[in-house]
């Protein structure tokens, strides 16, 4: 183990000069977490590519994501690689390389999410296709954690979140809600049909705007492509699902003042997010470079000094594991729907799909990563906060 650990501290510059010893190393730290190279198990790799060791041991995770993508290596069941890999924090045990140091030093000094680099995400990935979506998501498209309590399918357990977030933020018929991020419209529409709310939705994808507006257009649903700082007016209620994770920690204190600005008095807000155990400034590498572009997880500490003297933390749930079950449900739908799919996608898209969604999977099961929902008020509710539970 003593050497499994030196191999892996040594620096990048180094990893031409261990090519011959690159794949020893690998080997040894992998056995720390029961993962054999080339072995039989579902959660072990398959090396099709020698220079794979010494490409993993100076790039890091980029590495790891990019090699899978390009053919380098195979597991049958990569959620299980991922959950052994991150319950043991082998991830963070790699010297980072100066792609990987650059990164996470341009986060800290750049504003990446700022207002005029808003659209990024949604032209990367939101705008990928509704096609590859409609194909991989529930029946009203929700692309968020759901809840799968009593639940035995996906739209099931989608439906269970949208009625939760509504039964959470107590709303009535005629009231008026702000959905920050609102995706293809399911929370929107479910308000408005079953609740008779008023909804006026935010995107930055110009995909997501267009399918919502023809699958509201008889309901009183407004959706706007805008970025949240640009919202004004106020709101009975206001929702934010699976939107904090591209405000960017620079900006979180003014994703709160936007909450607090846009919301009544006596009103209630409700945030959905992944969150980290840990506080950070940057996201994983391969995952801003291939899926979430300027994205970045907010810790519990983030989210309270944030939120602190501009609104009261009502309520605090966590289910992360329930995201697992979304993103494996997600796996098997986009999975069975390829056929219809590689018409339009490459054979490296499906090799990065999967390694996007299993790695995710892998990551909430090894409870690295959490989902929360919290509910604010602006002032606090008199009496204390309660909801309708009843199932």
């Amino acid at each position: 183990m003593e050497r499994a650990e030196k191999g892996f501290q040594r620096s990048v510059w180094a990893a031409p000069l261990i090519k011959s010893g690159a794949r020893e190393v690998v080997e040894e730290v992998f056995a720390r977490i029961d993962v054999r190279l080339n072995g039989s198990r579902p959660w072990d790799i398959r090396v099709h590519n020698p220079d794979f060791y010494s490409r993993v041991l100076a790039g890091g995770s980029l590495a790891l994501g990019e090699s899978y993508m390009d053919g380098w290596w195979d597991c049958r069941a990569l959620d299980r690689f991922f959950d052994r890999l991150l319950s043991a924090s082998l991830d963070r045990q790699v010297r980072k390389n100066w792609q990987v140091l650059w990164h996470v030093a341009k986060a800290k000094i750049i504003n990446q999410q700022r207002k005029s680099n808003a659209g990024v995400i949604g032209k990367r990935h939101y705008d990928l296709g509704n096609r590859l979506f409609r194909q991989m998501l529930d029946r009203r498209m929700n692309y968020s954690c759901a809840h799968w309590d009593r639940a035995q399918t996906l739209d099931e357990a989608q439906e269970n979140k949208l009625e939760l977030i509504c039964r959470k933020i107590r709303l009535r018929p005629g009231m008026t809600l702000l959905d920050i991020g609102c995706g293809w419209g399911g929370l929107a529409k479910w308000a408005a049909q079953k609740y008779q709310a008023r909804v006026l939705g935010l995107t930055v994808s110009r995909e997501q705007a267009e399918y919502t507006r023809r699958d509201c257009r008889d309901l009183d649903v407004t959706i706007e492509r805008k970025d949240y700082r640009e919202i004004s007016g106020q709101f009975d209620r206001i929702v934010s699902i699976g939107m904090m994770e591209h405000v960017g920690v620079k900006n979180y204190r003014t994703y709160m003042q936007t909450l607090r600005r846009c919301l009544k008095a006596g009103g209630l807000c409700l945030v959905q997010t992944i969150g980290g155990n840990t506080s950070v400034s940057a996201t994983d590498p391969w995952i801003d470079r291939y899926i979430f572009p300027n994205s970045m997880l907010p810790s519990a500490r983030q989210i309270a000094a944030a939120s602190e003297r501009l609104l009261v933390l009502e309520d605090w749930h966590s289910f992360g594991p329930d995201y697992d079950k979304t993103l494996m449900a997600w796996h098997r739908n986009f999975t069975r729907n390829w056929d219809s799919l590689k018409a339009f996608y490459d054979e490296r898209f499906y090799r990065m799909w999967t390694y996007y969604l299993l790695s995710c999977a892998g990551s909430f099961r090894s409870r690295r990563n959490q989902l929360w929902q919290i509910v604010f008020s602006k002032e606090g509710l008199r009496g204390g906060y309660h909801y309708d539970r009843t199932p």
